[in-house]
């Protein structure tokens, strides 16, 4: 059974392969509309977390192409509490075509992949966005034509997101920077698999700590959040230690010319991105919000084999 867990478990030609057929639903969808490709199918939508992208993308898409989707709060479920997660796998697998789940601790979405016998979506964990990678990675695609050669850079948090952006952008050829206050390094085994991703490509990982070294150059510069979902009793603590790590005017005019900034929203605006930047001339927030949508058309359709 294949499953969308993390983008590194698959190769760069599937992941490209993927955004390949993104770039081609989305062309058909605005031109006649998706085939109901996924006619019969219904994806279950089960979450932890509270969503507008995740939930609305998903739902959408699988409308778009002629299936449905089924919302399950956590009151519902209580994914590990109320019920075992290899219970809910099973019990799912009799019902649905496929699971996407957002979840706290990365360990529960692996969990429903073991004792699935249907697809099952990392929509994000704590450790990886994948999701938001393939979105990231079509809007990049969209904006220079391909990544191989080009420099992305992260400015913040290395968080989940960051995860799954540098594994997409240096297994597609991309070098990768991430500037990130001490104590707030993405995780060691993520930096591992992104060394072994990296090798493989030829492109280059950096990291630093001062973000205007991390932009010269950069044909992406990409913002989060300063305290996910979780850990809001480090607020206080966070917001005394990132301001340095602002993307606002300053920080941009340092970069390329043609840079583009990318957010995986929600944003805390006027904190980790300044609303002049967010609103401004090489924001693509936007475009790349809408990208989920597509992104997630083509990774169902690939999981459904239908396209």
């Amino acid at each position: 059974m294949k499953h969308f867990l993390d983008v590194s478990d698959y190769s760069p030609a599937e992941i490209q392969d993927i955004l390949n057929l993104a770039v081609r639903l989305k062309k058909e969808h605005f031109e006649r509309g998706n085939p109901p490709l996924f006619k019969g199918k219904v994806l279950a939508l089960i979450f932890q977390k509270p969503s507008l992208r995740t939930r609305v993308s998903f739902d959408m898409a699988m409308r778009h192409m002629g299936g449905d989707a089924l919302y399950l709060s956590p009151s519902e479920i209580g994914l590990g509490k109320r019920e075992a997660i290899s219970d809910i796998a099973r019990v799912l697998s009799g019902y649905v075509s496929g699971m996407m789940a957002r979840v706290f601790d990365h360990a529960h979405v692996v969990e429903l992949a073991k004792w699935s016998s249907i697809p099952v979506i990392n929509g994000l964990s704590d450790y990886s966005h994948p999701c938001q990678a393939m979105a990231d990675a079509l809007t990049i695609q969209e904006k220079f034509g391909e990544l191989k050669g080009l420099n992305v850079t992260y400015v913040g948090d290395g968080n989940n997101v960051a995860v799954s952006l540098m594994h997409i952008a240096v297994m597609l050829g991309a070098n990768f920077t991430i500037a990130n206050p001490e104590g707030y390094d993405m995780p060691v085994v993520a930096q591992e698999i992104g060394a072994k991703l990296a090798a493989a490509s030829g492109a280059k990982i950096t990291y630093l700590r001062d973000p205007h070294a991390a932009v010269k150059d950069a044909h992406a510069i990409y913002t989060d959040t300063w305290t996910s979902m979780g850990q809001e009793e480090e607020t206080a603590k966070r917001e005394a230690v990132f301001p340095p790590y602002q993307v606002n005017e300053k920080l941009v005019s340092e970069a390329r010319k043609d840079a583009i900034v990318m957010h995986c929203l929600p944003a805390h605006r006027n904190h980790e991105l300044t609303d002049d930047v967010a609103d401004g001339e090489h924001s693509v927030i936007f475009p790349q919000a809408h990208n989920r949508l597509h992104a997630q058309k083509a990774i169902l359709a690939r999981l459904f084999e239908v396209a």
